[in-house]
């Protein structure tokens, strides 16, 4: 599990407005890149997202405004560099589901995610086919899409496993040079019943000895 000080956890009350800034693509992927590749620059940011430096520049002060993003240590004194304050950012769903606004914020935020997961297949794709990952990553990587019948209870305890293990297997790894930044998408999405006449639900495409996580029951996590 994260350490509280690595993750950000938003209120909808006292939070509105950085709730409000959040939900722009633009500084939704920011932010991503920032946890995922590190402290970068305005303008290098530009480059791998496609947009100006003036863009970008601007949204990062936003991102700095509401406290997502700080400036990082500077190499020289040309260009400011920005870092990601937190590692996560959480909220509950309650407090989101009675707060107004909070579904157009969890449902952004839902889709950015399942977004990134098509980028990032896309260039796990990519990347094996180029030789830039060995072929010792072919058998534990993949996507499942597994369908259990659970309690809320059991939902909320496969969670809390999920991280636990998780927490004390990057612990295990942190010094090992063969470790590599792995995307993992964690999904738990209780379905009610179908009403009569509406169509079957599709069955599950699933892969082989595969992988599925999830993510904490009381909270959303991007």
């Amino acid at each position: 599990m994260v350490s509280e000080d690595k993750r950000r956890v938003l209120d909808p009350e006292s939070d509105a407005a950085a709730l409000k800034a959040l939900t722009h693509p633009l500084r939704i992927r920011l932010l991503g890149l920032l946890r995922m590749e590190g402290p970068a620059t305005a303008s290098e940011l530009a480059v791998v997202t496609g947009e100006s430096s003036a863009s970008t520049s601007y949204h990062l002060r936003v991102l700095a405004k509401y406290a997502f993003v700080a400036e990082a240590e500077q190499r020289d004194g040309r260009e400011r560099r920005w870092r990601a304050v937190h590692e996560v950012t959480t909220w509950s769903h309650r407090a989101m589901d009675a707060a107004e606004g909070g579904h157009v914020f969890v449902n952004t935020m839902r889709r950015r995610q399942v977004e990134h997961l098509e980028e990032s297949l896309a260039r796990y794709e990519g990347d094996l086919a180029e030789g830039r990952l060995g072929q010792e990553w072919l058998e534990p990587s993949g996507i499942s899409d597994l369908m259990p019948r659970l309690t809320p209870e059991s939902l909320t305890e496969l969670w809390r496993t999920f991280e636990e293990k998780l927490e004390e297997l990057t612990a295990h790894d942190e010094s090992d040079p063969r470790a590599a930044q792995v995307i993992l998408f964690t999904a738990g999405l209780p379905l009610a019943p179908r009403t009569p006449g509406a169509q079957h639900a599709p069955s599950a495409a699933r892969e082989d000895e595969q992988r599925t996580s999830s993510a904490p029951d009381a909270e959303g996590t991007a």
